[in-house]
């Protein structure tokens, strides 16, 4: 296993938002050289600027967030400014409504030409199935629909429904993807030993505000042992 913290995307989306407190997540991550920071849209333009054009820490944000029902052509636009602005990476919500009512015929398209705006603009594409709202049934058809539709990673949760990552759901969701796709457990994820869990189930990355803990964490643990 690579060290911890290059899979942890270090996320801050709660809508109390500040710039210091954007300012703070950069820094963390720096410090830390965790993978990614994770950040709403309307922070992505700022959060650029202060990690720099160079940065190997990947500018991720989000889109259609948090219910996901937004109409396409909305999500098309706002992956566009935001990936204007800077971001390297977006994670897109799953529109459950639609796909509870089984429209493939909307779900691949959308994310089909998310994915497409993504990789021309050098990005990748995530996909947030909010897999508190679906079956084990229903979590390996989003998989499917989402990898075939050029997706490059699935996602447990948004943090803002009922429930969050399992290990189970990333074990089902690493078996269904295989190595076609990533997979990134987030929601409710706070522990080392949490991070740890989902990792051997098969995540690749780990979304959580809690990264600058789980890092401290691990080590204090890891001292301890000697």
């Amino acid at each position: 296993m690579n060290p911890i913290n290059t899979y942890i995307e270090h996320t801050k989306l709660n809508p109390t938002l500040t710039d210091r407190d954007c300012e703070q997540l950069v820094q963390e991550a720096i410090t830390h050289q965790f993978a990614g920071v994770c950040i709403p849209p309307y922070w992505v333009k700022k959060v650029r600027r202060d990690l720099g054009e160079k940065s190997n820490i990947q500018l991720v944000t989000v889109i259609g967030f948090p219910l996901g029902y937004n109409r396409t052509e909305v999500k098309l636009k706002e992956a566009e400014l935001a990936l204007h602005d800077g971001a390297t990476e977006l994670d897109m919500v799953l529109n459950v409504s639609a796909f509870k009512t089984g429209v493939a015929t909307w779900i691949k398209p959308e994310i089909a030409q998310l994915a497409k705006l993504s990789h021309e603009a050098g990005a990748m594409l995530k996909v947030i199935l909010e897999t508190a709202y679906l079956t084990n049934e229903e979590i390996v058809t989003a998989c499917r629909w989402s990898v075939d539709s050029g997706a490059d990673f699935v996602k447990t949760s948004t943090g803002f429904a009922p429930a969050g990552a399992t290990v189970e759901h990333i074990r089902l969701m690493r078996q269904t993807v295989g190595t076609h796709a990533g997979v990134k457990a987030s929601g409710g994820v706070k522990t080392a030993e949490q991070a740890l869990a989902m990792i051997e189930a098969g995540a690749d990355r780990i979304g959580t505000s809690s990264g600058v803990s789980i890092v401290m964490g691990l080590q204090e643990s890891s001292q301890s042992a000697y």
